[in-house]
């Protein structure tokens, strides 16, 4: 009997709750973390905060950095310390010339460690010059458990990153488009190359056809490393695995439990609405210029509430904006957009994308 009233209960748990019902994707990765590209919000994650030697997925800044350093157009030389570089290479030559942007397509679809001195040699002026520019951009970033000794990966004792820092580095390159094309790009041939590369994300090129981007890295002491993004049904997550023997699996599973358990869904329409005040006989009408989206789960989404702020005196008003509305997920604030007045509103940027601080500081969601 007491087993019967045990097993009505579990369905009952399971039918009422069907996320707690669903069982957290297991991983072979000693960390682990999944979270969705637009919001940052955290989906699963096991450890995902410890500090591990990362391997080539370092290259994910080394990319970006040179991406934005605007000197994807200019000629690098290789010099005899990038030749000597050990490891994964794109087998440059001394005093060969090569353009940066091939540089970054052979650092990122081949994980050329060459390339990546040569990059850092000729964006940082110095590789160690270029290694600032890394931790300059990580602390900008808010990776704060992160450090870089060098632009490719290979082990150093003061060479670490998490998995949440590495997810949020991604989330960051992914807004990107010169990195999306790079990433995504599944051979690359180099204007100096009679050969294409071919790019070493299984993911992307073989196993999960929802893969639109990511880097693998590898050494004996770290083991295998890997970040990588997926978009299906219009909602795009990030995986994060650490010291992973299984990782390309461990990502797949991860997708498809965030792909079938939660959605992007729309929290606020855009367009206008009335707000009353109190001892206001009308109401004020007030215009929101984007759908609001933020990633939820079936039974989530009464947890979402929403707060206005309106302006008493609309001639106190800057920009024509009259207020604010601020989202909460389970009392936690989530963003904020602000309300413009009806008549004459004005096309701004969204700034729900901008709280990304809000989502690093909440951990543990399911």
């Amino acid at each position: 009997m007491r087993f019967i009233s045990t097993l009505l209960i579990f369905f009952i748990i399971v039918f009422l709750y069907p996320i707690a019902g669903q069982a957290a994707p297991g991983v072979s990765a000693n960390n682990a973390i999944l979270i969705e590209q637009s919001t940052g919000r955290v989906l699963f994650e096991k450890k995902a905060h410890e500090k591990q030697s990362i391997a080539s997925i370092t290259k994910i800044m080394t990319a970006i950095v040179a991406i934005e350093s605007g000197k994807m157009g200019e000629m690098a030389k290789t010099s005899r310390k990038a030749i000597h570089t050990e490891g994964s290479s794109i087998y440059l030559e001394q005093g060969e010339k090569m353009l940066v942007e091939d540089l970054v397509y052979g650092l990122m679809l081949r994980s050329g460690n060459d390339a990546a001195v040569v990059i850092g040699e000729h964006i940082g002026g110095s590789e160690e010059g270029f290694v600032h520019l890394m931790n300059e951009k990580a602390k900008w970033l808010g990776m704060t458990n992160t450090h870089f000794d060098n632009p490719h990966g290979l082990d150093s004792d003061t060479h670490y990153s998490t998995a949440y820092d590495m997810a949020i580095l991604m989330q960051y390159a992914m807004d990107n488009e010169k990195f999306q094309e790079i990433t995504g790009a599944t051979s690359y041939l180099s204007k100096s190359r009679t050969y294409s590369w071919q790019n070493k994300n299984k993911l992307l090129t073989q196993l999960y056809e929802y893969c639109i981007g990511g880097k693998t890295g590898y050494t004996k002491k770290t083991g295998r490393t890997l970040v990588s993004s997926a978009e299906k049904d219009g909602m795009k997550l990030i995986a994060v695995t650490l010291n992973a023997p299984n990782d390309w699996q461990d990502h797949i599973g991860m997708f498809e439990w965030g792909f079938e358990n939660y959605s992007l869904e729309t929290i606020d329409d855009k367009g206008k609405a009335a707000y009353t005040l109190p001892d206001f006989e009308e109401p004020i009408i007030g215009h929101i210029t984007s759908e609001i989206h933020f990633p939820l789960a079936k039974s989530e989404r009464s947890l979402i509430t929403q707060q206005n702020y309106i302006l008493k005196d609309e001639t106190k008003s800057e920009d024509n904006i009259i207020g604010k509305k601020v989202y909460y997920f389970n009392e936690d604030q989530i963003g904020e957009v602000f309300i413009y007045k009806e008549d004459e509103v004005k096309q701004r940027d969204n700034f729900f994308t901008s709280t990304l601080d809000i989502f690093q500081d909440i951990v543990g969601w399911p």
